[in-house]
């Protein structure tokens, strides 16, 4: 689930206009897993433009207050997750923790790094959702340190059937600023891609395993 359609268009807008999101049809990009896709994300470029920056965090507090009560704690996910997630604590003045992808190799051991209460109520920050495999690791390992996550919110999901599913097996709600969708009307009415490439966008998503075959 999405913020309401002018602030999910006006956040793809920023995402299109400071690159953080790019799309190419003619020559697809090749993700680490292999995929060939017509789309990259790279939402870490948000850190490094003010006014976008202060756009999504805005509309990140303003999704928490609309869709949890205040929580007790702001989790983010390494990487991506824990700029935005600081960012956000900070400003309602909540403890700050992170989820690691993996335990230390030495020291304690952590997976989870920072203060951590059992019993807190967690919300859970994320910069982006493919298949939402390892955003729910870090809920499965908060979970494991006695806390409740309430819920998660990302920047940027491709809406994936099988991320949403796997949200859905995970009992963990999901909200995000926006969507591939709206990103690729937005795209579309702004230049950024042709008319007769949309389908071809709406069939990777569909099946990006397969579309670049």
């Amino acid at each position: 689930m999405k913020l309401n359609d002018n602030i999910s268009a006006n956040i793809a807008k920023s995402l299109l206009k400071i690159e953080a999101v790019k799309l190419n049809v003619s020559n697809p990009f090749t993700w680490a897993s292999g995929i060939r896709s017509p789309i990259y994300c790279d939402n870490r470029r948000i850190l490094s433009f003010p006014e976008t920056r202060r756009l999504v965090i805005e509309s990140m507090i303003s999704l928490l207050h609309d869709k949890f009560e205040m929580p007790g704690c702001i989790a983010g996910v390494a990487t991506g997750g824990i700029p935005h997630g600081v960012l956000i604590a900070d400003y309602l003045k909540l403890p700050f923790v992170y989820v690691r992808t993996g335990k230390k190799e030495h020291g304690l051991g952590n997976k989870v790094e920072g203060g951590i209460n059992k019993g807190w109520e967690v919300v859970v920050v994320e910069d982006l959702i493919s298949t939402g495999q390892s955003s729910l690791s870090a809920v499965e390992s908060l979970r494991n340190s006695g806390c409740n996550v309430v819920g998660m919110l990302a920047v940027f999901t491709y809406g994936f059937a099988l991320a949403v599913e796997n949200f859905k097996k995970a009992g963990c709600e999901l909200f995000t600023l926006t969507d591939y969708n709206v990103l690729i009307d937005v795209a579309s009415k702004q230049g950024y891609i042709k008319s007769n490439e949309i389908d071809l966008l709406k069939k990777w998503r569909k099946d990006p395993q397969a579309w670049g075959k």
